[in-house]
């Protein structure tokens, strides 16, 4: 007779069997397009950087212009604002400007510039093969191509929110996938750990695919829970909030001003006086001053002010193999170029940089190239675990009219 906490445990764990392979198989297809849109899409920029080299590099040729120089040559040829900055110290990079026109909506053209020559090399508006590419597989991720159909599917809500929101369900359930695995497999997995950390390749190939989900998924596990726990941050509100609020990070959301009066509207905003110009803001002098501040290697972007009121924006990120995700970010005086705040990401506590490092968890640069193979590795794994999982699952099945084999093995041997 087996003991009572055997057979609670049994079927406890009978109970997470269930849950684990349903939830497998009912996100299984969406888990496979996000994740394996997701692997690609973790060398993002390493692959638009391969493919379209000529917009990010540069051949070493005499002394840079200044940043100051670049801005006003771009200014007159364009007719525009320079309104951002992305500025690369490495010697053999093309410098990015966004430019804007006066009355233009949206965010304007970012401009990828020889550093040494002026010469404009492309900008964001021509769209190449590579572009095109990792638009789709951006497309695929966040709302599996559905932004890409332009007759609405429900009319309930659009293309891109129905996306949003299935990807949102699926991630969930890749969740409580990795859950309930974590507590199938480790008290089964405990008395005989050793077999359960390698693959049998002699085995059958039966056998080799339940190694290649059980001990793959274990090695990947915790970068399988951080991409699926920070995942629905995009797709759900509540989610979003909820993590904010988890990690003390959150900030009530301003009230939009009103064409009206009443509940909920704020005053209409206030007129600005267009003839009132633009402070002239010495790019040079904004870098000098960052440096001085913060007196680290990295790339430097800066936001120039829309209107004589504003303030210059500036972020600082860290360069390397091993470089720390998380900018530092100062904010300048457009008059005297003074520091009148500064949100260094070292200074918040350490709940607060999870809290605001969610992309980077998710998408795993949270440690430069070193965490992004890992992540990319793992998100391989993730792509593979829906297959290897149903496969597990079909032949399951298949075994079940059988159960009398080893009946008939105890008779052969009783004679």
């Amino acid at each position: 007779m087996q003991p009572k906490s055997s057979f609670t445990w049994k079927s406890i764990r009978n109970i997470f069997d269930q849950i684990h392979l349903y939830a497998g198989l009912i996100s299984g297809l969406v888990v496979i397009a996000v994740c394996l849109s997701g692997t690609i899409y973790v060398y993002n920029t390493e692959i638009r950087e391969f493919m379209d080299s000529e917009l990010y590099f540069v051949e070493e040729g005499g002394q840079r212009m200044s940043a100051d120089e670049l801005k006003k040559s771009l200014e007159s040829v364009n007719d525009a604002n320079v309104v951002g900055v992305m500025w690369n110290e490495e010697a053999n990079r093309t410098v990015q400007f966004t430019l804007k026109k006066k009355d233009e909506e949206g965010r304007g053209n970012t401009y990828f510039v020889n550093p040494y020559s002026g010469e404009l090399v492309g900008n964001t508006a021509d769209r190449t093969a590579t572009a095109e590419f990792m638009g789709y597989m951006f497309s695929l991720h966040r709302w599996l191509l559905l932004d890409r159909i332009e007759e609405p599917i429900l009319e309930s809500m659009g293309n891109r929110d129905l996306g949003r929101f299935i990807n949102g369900v699926a991630t969930l359930l890749f969740l409580l996938g990795v859950i309930t695995g974590i507590v199938i497999w480790v008290p089964n997995k405990v008395k005989s750990w050793k077999q359960g950390l390698k693959i049998k390749w002699s085995a059958n190939w039966k056998r080799v695919n339940h190694d290649l989900h059980n001990t793959l998924a274990f090695y990947s596990l915790i970068f399988l829970f951080i991409m699926a726990a920070t995942g629905p941050f995009w797709s759900y509100t509540w989610y979003r909030e909820g993590w904010q609020k988890t990690w003390d990070i959150y900030q009530e959301p301003s009230p939009r001003a009103g064409n009206a009066e009443g509940p909920g509207r704020g005053p209409k905003p206030e007129k600005v006086d267009s003839e009132v110009p633009l402070p002239i803001v010495s790019l040079d002098e904004v870098f000098a001053k960052t440096n001085a501040e913060l007196p680290y290697v990295g790339n430097i972007r800066v936001s120039l002010p829309s209107k004589a009121s504003d303030p210059v924006g500036v972020s600082k990120y860290r360069t390397g193999f091993f470089a720390r995700a998380g900018a530092d970010q100062l904010t300048l005086s457009s008059s005297d170029l003074s520091v009148t705040e500064a949100n260094l990401f070292s200074d918040l506590p350490f709940r607060q940089q999870i809290g605001r490092s969610v992309k980077s968890l998710h998408v795993g640069d949270i440690f430069g190239q070193f965490s992004k193979f890992l992540w990319f590795v793992a998100c391989l794994i993730a792509t593979s675990l829906p297959i290897t999982g149903t496969l597990i699952w079909w032949n399951k099945r298949k075994k079940k009219p059988g159960k009398k084999k080893p009946v008939a093995r105890k008779v052969a041997e009783m004679a």
